[in-house]
């Protein structure tokens, strides 16, 4: 059997973390080393009365209208680790396990409520509410990997929009919320929320007490109610990445930008940047939301895994956004194994244009160490173009709008470079 996946991590700062006037977002999607993470964006759209959603495994109908989305996603779901919205809000998941038992059967995936929550909430309280109603309606559960071995989990979430961030951790249908104004947050594989539950399941307290969790008397404290009495490894390994990524927050908090944010997520001794084993980090992002509204926010993917070697690319929202297919996967319609069943009998090549590049390069990083380290150079130089029209953008040096093809130039310089 494959080993399970033991790892993701999400970040947020809010002023007075941050160096500017920004909130910044971050995350590292840990998943399945051969897992092909594409970055997708999908415009918003009306929808007519009555229409339905085809989510990854169940259907859910459809509201009138979605949000313009970028997601960072495995190529065989239909929901996404990670993404943002035209609205300014970001989200991103991480697995988790808890006194509640992961419902058998196909529902909603954790990542297919972050597209959801992306889709329909116009904040992160928004989008909060968009996912603990359709939890309530239609529960989590169903395969989290492409592999016929069954595995599932609960999932924990961080919300984040100009103005606020939002840890919304789930147990079946019950969750717990709370609300974060200012400084640093971090989240891993484990429930974080104690006593400062900010809102919460109306029955999440009588389950709890009927379930003898809970004496109804003293402190409510979710993390302690909620966490299994004997937790599985990988959420005692959490333990440490999360006190980790605790510290690093903390060594920059004031001065956290998006160099800042990406040093965290390229951090190895931490044990955040994963690339040993059956497991690595296959695809990163970080946001920059202005407080400003006038300004655009600013959001950057790798597309391709362990974000040390890897450049973080920025996408900009704008009413032209010229389509990258070069990262998004071959589509393979009814004949997927993700469509068929019994799902996953089968195995496809699910890489895009730039995974195909990258997986070369990194070859080449691996088999010639001189070579190798000119080309981290490079591509290190790359970034730092990128990360320099940002910042004049935000300067308003730059108009938005010039921009809005930014994401699309980087990639075809990437990989023509890798050429």
């Amino acid at each position: 059997m494959a080993e399970a996946p033991v790892s993701c991590d999400c970040f947020v700062s809010l002023p007075p973390g941050s160096r500017d006037d920004h909130v910044i977002f971050g995350k590292n999607s840990d998943r399945p080393r051969d897992e092909v993470q594409e970055v997708a964006h999908y415009p918003a759209a009306s929808h007519p009365p009555g229409s339905m959603q085809e989510c990854t495994y169940i259907q859910i109908p459809q509201v009138e209208h979605t949000h313009a989305v970028v997601l960072s996603k495995p190529a065989w779901m239909w929901g996404a680790e990670m993404g943002a919205n035209d609205q300014g809000v970001c989200i991103g998941n991480e697995a988790v396990w808890t006194r509640e038992p992961v419902t058998p059967g196909e529902a909603l995936l954790g990542m297919d409520l972050v597209r959801l929550g992306l889709e329909r909430g116009d904040s992160a309280w928004a989008a909060l509410t968009v996912i603990t109603s359709l939890l309530e309606q239609h529960g989590q559960g169903g395969p989290c990997r492409e592999d016929p071995e069954p595995f599932s989990y609960h999932n924990t979430f961080l919300l984040v929009d100009r103005n606020e961030a939002w840890v919304l951790e789930t147990a079946g249908r019950l969750w717990a919320a709370q609300k974060v104004t200012e400084g640093v947050k971090n989240i891993s594989n484990q429930l974080t929320i104690g006593a400062e539950v900010s809102a919460e399941h109306p029955e999440l307290r009588s389950v709890a007490q009927a379930q003898g969790w809970w004496d109804g008397e003293g402190e409510f404290n979710f993390s302690r109610v909620f966490s299994p009495e004997n937790p599985p490894a990988r959420m005692e390994l959490a333990k440490q990445r999360y006190k980790g990524g605790t510290e690093l927050l903390q060594q920059h908090d004031g001065s956290v930008t998006a160099e800042v944010m990406i040093s965290i997520l390229r951090d190895k001794p931490s044990g955040i940047c994963m690339d040993s084993g059956g497991f690595c980090t296959t695809g990163s992002m970080v946001s920059v939301l202005p407080r400003d509204t006038s300004l655009p926010c600013i959001h950057l993917f790798t597309a391709t895994p362990d974000p040390s070697r890897s450049v973080f690319k920025p996408f900009v929202f704008s009413d032209c956004c010229t389509p990258v297919l070069r990262v998004v996967s071959p589509q393979f319609g009814a004949d997927d194994p993700v469509r068929k069943k019994p799902r996953f009998q089968s195995q496809v090549d699910r890489r895009h244009d730039l995974y195909k590049a990258h997986q070369v390069a990194l070859n080449t990083m691996e088999t010639n160490p001189d070579e190798g380290l000119a080309i981290h150079e490079i591509l290190r130089e790359l970034e730092s173009q990128c990360l320099s029209e940002i910042s004049a953008m935000l300067n308003g040096e730059i108009p938005g709008e010039e921009l809005g093809d930014l994401f699309f130039d980087c990639v075809d310089t990437e990989i023509k470079f890798y050429q």
